[in-house]
């Protein structure tokens, strides 16, 4: 008896896929469980290759899956569904549990014939609910997957875009493909396009959500995605298994420029050079004759009239903003080369937040950034946190720099209820590194434009100019959003919830709530569009002064669900350097105060006028500190004197 169609496929598959696995690099030996019906095994693997695969090799499994064979196979990591062909090298000392539910069975994907080369540190993974949300609720091929699970987790190459990992996974519906499909952060409610990059997804949780009845711009993100291909999405194989083909193709048409030379960042890494590309279709486009360019000035409607595009859209919005927030290129120049000065900053490879360099090895982010992973009673960190100055390009890999230890931290409110939230964190650096911002340190301006540098959404270094909101319109900032609001709102910060229930409309709480705040008295305040990611982000005026530190906003979604927030703030450098002398000084980490006394800057002599005030407002004194360092005798002698002296001879 000749086999069907669908064994001959099978096995054309398993051979195919066998031959993959075979030619694949070894990796770090690593082992984990499988369990079937509450029986465990153990399996070690040195080589990657897929789940399945790996599995295949258990003679135990074979038996499972010859007896399942109508089946589809699912494999439950930490209560979410992976794919068959998830990559073992993500799995080392966990328990994976193996189901099989009825329905079509999961097809080989892309991934299996051709898989890409190299270490796990290139992959991301983010997590779907398997039940979409409203007009897409049924989104799962198999549409009994989602009575086993609630959800799934896939896996990405960074550099790649949503539908690319999307498809490969093999595990949704067409309906995610063919409608115009986006993802929904179940935390943020954030919305995350099919033509966006995986890099900043990583971890995170989503839902497909239907983002109107139109079809999916396919034209559009194909032309965009060939101007702009990335060279490790160059490297990847075409839907034929065509490794190179991709590659071959934009670098016939590539275009031939002076490529600027790589500059070295902080940490020692090379920025990425910039690989610019041709957009396609631009040789036909120059083959237009003159005469259909006079027809469209001249308004002949020889040409048919389009719609303006998403990308059109958005350009257009774009450049209805005030006008004052604009930067001369002097400015702008000023500010590019102090980004290097900005970082990264990540816990076991994650990123958590912004920072930038102060003065030293010493780096200055929020205190809620690192206080996750930072026990405050024993001072010690319980991950590994690093700091990276160039990540300037998507798909760029670097170790970064070290975090030796927090040497000086504060995330809470003093006896006066104003919030303090900052981490000083020392860095270790084989090179010598330059004097870092402290240099450029300026005090609170009322108003005028300002620009942040940071990583928003745990992305790539960006900048972005905006305009401060003076004190007395804050209330008139509030009120013109509550106005707008008239239906309620719904906040991201968790008080609003009860138990992490879904949040629900509210009308003028939330509004009174940010009003009230006394919290933000004594910070600066602004109009910005950076999300979470840009804490710890530095802060320029127009002069170029660092003047604080970018920490967070009253974000909300309306009832449309639209993103939306009231204000951001950010708290003034000068407060945070008082506090981090005073409580160095407290710690006697005298190794500290030395490296901020030898980074001389214009405003020292302000700045320890006022560490003296606060220290008598505090009623501290530090009379009996003993060091045989002369700057620092004279630090404790200048702040622990309480009548009016000369100013402190900081030479």
């Amino acid at each position: 008896m000749e086999p069907s169609q669908d064994q001959r496929l099978k096995t054309a598959n398993n051979e195919q896929m066998d031959k993959v696995i075979k030619e694949e690099e070894p990796h770090e030996t690593h082992s984990f469980q499988w369990c079937w019906n509450k029986k465990s095994t153990t399996i070690t693997c040195n080589k990657a290759g897929t789940v399945e695969s790996l599995l295949k090799r258990s003679s135990q499994f074979r038996k499972i899956a010859n007896r399942n064979k109508n089946k589809e196979l699912v494999i439950v990591r930490d209560g979410k569904a992976i794919s068959s062909h998830f990559p073992c090298s993500l799995i080392k000392d966990e328990r994976i549990i193996i189901k099989y539910v009825d329905g079509p069975k999961q097809p080989l994907s892309r991934s299996d014939r051709c898989q890409r080369k190299g270490s796990s540190s290139e992959l991301v993974t983010f997590h779907l609910l398997t039940k979409g949300g409203k007009d897409v609720v049924k989104i799962m091929r198999n549409p009994a997957l989602k009575n086993y699970i609630e959800e799934m987790t896939v896996y990405a190459y960074r550099g790649e875009k949503v539908k690319r990992a999307l498809k490969r996974d093999g595990r949704l519906g067409n309906i995610v493909f063919t409608k115009n499909c986006a993802l929904s952060n179940t935390t943020t409610e954030v919305t995350t396009e099919m033509s966006d990059l995986v890099d900043c997804l990583d971890g995170k949780t989503f839902r497909i959500k239907l983002l109107d009845k139109s079809s999916p711009p396919d034209s559009q993100s194909s032309s965009l995605e060939d101007a702009y291909t990335t060279p490790n999405e160059s490297q990847r194989c075409d839907s034929e298994g065509n490794r190179d083909a991709l590659q071959q193709s934009t670098t016939a048409k590539s275009v031939n420029v002076n490529t600027p030379k790589q500059k070295a960042g902080l940490d020692g890494k090379k920025e990425p050079e910039i690989v610019l590309r041709e957009i396609a279709n631009s040789t036909k486009m120059q083959s237009y004759p003159p005469s259909q360019i006079n027809d469209s000035v001249k308004g002949k409607k020889s040409q048919p009239v389009f719609k303006r595009s998403r990308i059109q859209n958005l350009y257009r919005v774009e450049y209805g903003k005030s006008a004052e927030a604009c930067r001369d290129v002097k400015t702008m120049k000023t500010l590019m080369e102090l980004s290097n000065f900005v970082c990264q900053v990540r816990t076991n490879g994650r990123a958590e937040g912004s920072g930038f360099l102060l003065f030293d090895k010493f780096v200055l982010t929020n205190g809620h950034v690192v206080d996750s992973v930072y026990n405050e009673s024993t001072r010690q960190l319980t991950e590994t946190v690093t700091v990276h100055f160039s990540f300037e390009s998507l798909g760029q890999q670097d170790s970064g720099a070290l975090v030796e230890e927090v040497a000086g931290f504060q995330n809470c409110c003093d006896v006066s209820g104003h919030k303090h939230d900052w981490a000083l964190l020392k860095i270790s650096a084989k090179q010598k590194l330059p004097k870092g911002l402290l240099t450029r340190f300026g005090f609170l301006p009322k108003s005028g434009g300002i620009c942040i540098i940071g990583h928003p959404g745990g992305c790539v270094k960006k900048i972005e100019p905006c305009l401060i909101v003076p004190t007395e319109n804050f209330n008139q900032v509030v009120e013109r959003h509550r106005l707008k609001n008239p239906e309620g709102v719904r906040p991201h910060n968790p008080h609003y919830s009860e138990n992490n229930a879904p949040f629900q409309l509210i009308t003028s709480r939330f509004f009174d709530d940010v009003k009230n705040d006394k919290e933000n008295e004594q910070f600066l305040l602004y109009n910005s569009s950076l999300s979470f990611g840009s804490s710890g982000s530095p802060v320029f005026d127009d002069h170029c002064n660092v003047v604080a530190m970018h920490s967070g906003g009253h974000p909300y979604r309306n009832a449309r669900g639209e993103e939306r927030s009231v204000i951001e703030y950010g708290y003034p450098l000068s407060v945070i350097i008082e506090h981090i002398i005073i409580q160095m000084v407290e710690r006697r980490r005298f190794d500290v105060l030395k490296e901020y006394l030898a980074c001389s800057y214009k405003h020292q002599q302000q700045m320890m006028t006022n560490v003296k005030k606060l220290v008598e407002s505090r009623n501290l004194s530090f009379k009996n500190v003993v060091t045989h360092d002369e700057r620092l005798k004279k630090l404790f002698e200048f702040i622990s004197q309480r009548e009016d002296s000369v100013p402190m001879d900081t030479n």
